[in-house]
């Protein structure tokens, strides 16, 4: 699949360059559409890696005329890097001194030894710490813990097939609230960073969202969606489950001992940044208005999220730590995931292009006649589409290939760009079946007790529950928040 998607990329963009004139007068229009191809290919089939595709805008945008080399440039670091980077900080130094797993063990006591609220259990705690900390370090780490119950189990119980079924379904919520803990915050999963960021881009005029305005519409939704897919996996799985040892779970927290002096001060950092994230801005609440506390700065324009996360990513790098150390070190700090910073500048390039060449203009005009279908019915389309497209493809490629196109449409048929740029970027998310889906997928499929008809048949319904979930949050809370 890599070796056709290497040479299909170029010959499909050779032929609409050679073969098509899509807005006469206006060559760059076709340049574009035959680079956002080349790239499309190249991030589906995974042709290159996707931090080295992500970089072909800064190569071929400015040799075919569609923006200048130092407008490219400035696309692959602004503020919503920085967010991304100052967040991760925070999570980085949560896992430094094993904070996570304290929490996820906290949360897991206050649940009951029967097996649907330890299922349930995992799975919450899960879901914070995947709306702060990377999904797949989120489960890596859940996991292990969760084997460590599952076999517990099994070794006080005969029955083999209630015990498979208990495990399948722990796995299989572990898998799940990682990324639908992901959707809450705007630093759980890269998708919503380039929604944010192609946003601004493609409506420069208009208010970007910020942290607390996706919170408020995400929060709901996921914790909806987190409710269903436990009731799901009880419903399918945990017929005839026998009880769990909570014993084992305390053990495993008291072996931790009493909290540190630096668990305590990451403790803190996080707790301030969440907080400082959710009340910089003004918080409209119908009836009055609860001022954001940048309003009180001599410069309130001037302040954004990443500008807090930094804030207190660099605060890590000062407070101090045992023997010398500091809560953060640089070591600690080369964890950031460079890769996905290229592939956010590479994708929000993608949308600058399409702006800049005037390629959202001709998509608009193309897609225009689709104003015939009722909203709900575009939105369901554009959720399912992607769900099951996010299935085969890197949930942040998807996104940035699709959100510039649906800031387009939505320009073209005259509704709200979040009506379908949120559904579009919290679907990019819903990639429950396949193994291969994302990263969560992979790691309980590799502990060999969960197989793919499993993953598949669950999965199926969860991304089908997902649609209908999405399409009605963007037209219940959605139209009441945006």
């Amino acid at each position: 699949m890599k070796r056709i998607g290497l040479w299909l990329g170029p010959v499909f963009a050779l032929v609409i360059m050679l073969g098509f004139d899509l807005s006469p007068g206006h060559p760059e229009v076709t340049m574009m559409a035959a680079l956002a191809l080349l790239m499309a290919v190249w991030w589906i089939t995974e042709a290159l890696p996707l931090a080295v595709t992500a970089l072909v805008p800064v190569a071929l945008f400015p040799l075919f005329g569609i923006m200048d080399g130092k407008a490219v440039a400035e696309q692959y670091f602004n503020h919503v890097i920085f967010l991304f980077m100052g967040g991760f900080l925070v999570a980085l130094a949560m896992q430094r001194w094993n904070l996570h797993q304290r929490i996820a063990l906290f949360i897991l006591l206050r649940f009951s030894h029967k097996p649907a609220f330890i299922l349930l259990g995992f799975m919450a705690a899960t879901a914070f710490l995947s709306m702060w900390i990377s999904n797949t370090a989120t489960a890596m780490m859940m996991v292990p813990i969760g084997l460590s119950v599952i076999m517990s189990i099994e070794e006080r119980t005969e029955d083999n097939s209630s015990s498979r079924g208990f495990g399948i379904a722990l796995l299989l919520g572990i898998a799940y609230s990682a990324s639908i803990g992901g959707i809450a915050t705007l630093v759980g999963t890269p998708p919503n960073l380039s929604f944010a960021r192609i946003y601004a881009i493609s409506f420069p005029e208009a208010q970007a969202p910020g942290f607390a305005d996706w919170f408020f519409f995400a929060f709901p939704v996921s914790v909806l969606l987190l409710l269903l897919s436990w009731g799901l996996l009880c419903l399918m799985w945990l017929k005839g489950a026998p009880q769990t040892d909570k014993a084992l779970i305390r053990n495993q927290y008291h072996e931790l001992g009493k909290m540190g002096r630096e668990e305590g001060l990451v403790l803190t950092v996080f707790t301030l940044l969440a907080l400082m994230w959710l009340t910089r801005a003004d918080i409209d609440l119908g009836s009055f208005t609860l001022p954001g506390w940048e309003r009180f700065l001599a410069r309130p324009g001037w302040l954004n999220d990443g500008v807090v996360a930094v804030f207190f990513g660099i605060l890590l790098f000062i407070l101090p730590a045992r023997k010398g150390q500091r809560i953060m070190d640089w070591e600690t700090a080369e964890g950031i995931p460079w890769g996905i910073i290229l592939l956010f500048g590479g994708g929000f390039a993608l949308a600058s292009g399409f702006m800049q060449s005037g390629l959202s203009s001709w998509i608009g005009g193309e897609l225009s006649g689709l104003d015939q279908l009722p909203s709900w019915g575009i939105v369901a389309i554009i959720s399912g589409a992607i769900t099951f497209l996010t299935e085969l493809t890197s949930n942040t490629a998807t996104a940035e290939m699709i959100l510039p196109i649906l800031a387009a449409l939505s320009t073209a048929i005259g509704v709200h760009p979040m009506l379908l740029m949120v559904p579009a970027t919290l679907s990019s998310s819903f990639a429950f079946m396949m193994p291969v889906a994302t990263p969560p997928n992979a790691i309980i499929f590799g502990t060999r007790r969960i197989r793919v008809i499993d993953m598949v048949k669950t999965g199926l319904w969860l991304n089908l529950i997902g649609i209908v979930l999405v399409t009605l949050a963007i037209f219940l809370l959605g139209g009441v928040l945006y």
